[in-house]
């Protein structure tokens, strides 16, 4: 498939936040892993992101914040926040029932970013442009809720992809 241009970005995204952390947890476990809420934030930026790269639409709606961590959800962070500090995800959930292409696209990023410790994944995204451009030279440890920009995901990454 051909990557849309920037100016399609306001397309509708293809699903719920909720049924991709839901699909990412049910399918580490699957692999052996529990995921942390740490992790799973970056797994769900790094879908995110790469769908923007790749079909110039958002795989979700909701829009990640530039915290001190890396990038948050704060729908999903809160979701799961019960857990204690830096534990793994033990709630209960259910495999979604998403298409058959988001499923695969779904176990590419965990074959990819997977493999990864969620302290790897976040100096990952700290040296990234998305994240750094919405903390506009914040230092390290201030808190920040600036949106990330979709449009400066889907850029960046779109060059990442063509190197």
């Amino acid at each position: 498939m051909m990557p849309a241009s920037a100016s399609e970005i306001e397309e509708a995204p293809v699903t719920t936040a909720a049924a991709v952390a839901d699909y990412l947890l049910v399918e580490a476990r699957q692999r052996g892993e529990l995921l942390t809420n740490l992790k799973l934030q970056k797994l769900l930026y790094y879908a995110q992101a790469w769908y923007l790269a790749l079909y110039g639409r958002p795989l979700f709606a909701e829009d990640f914040e530039a915290w001190v961590h890396g990038p948050v959800l704060r729908s999903q962070y809160l979701r799961f926040k019960p857990e204690p500090g830096w534990a793994s995800i033990t709630a209960p959930v259910e495999r979604p029932s998403l298409p058959e292409a988001i499923e695969k696209f779904l176990d590419e990023i965990l074959d990819i970013f997977g493999i990864e410790s969620s302290i790897a994944l976040e100096m990952m995204t700290h040296r990234e442009r998305p994240w750094l451009e919405a903390r506009d030279g914040l230092p390290a440890g201030e808190p920040s809720s600036a949106r990330i920009s979709k449009r400066t995901m889907m850029e960046f990454y779109r060059s990442m992809q063509a190197k």
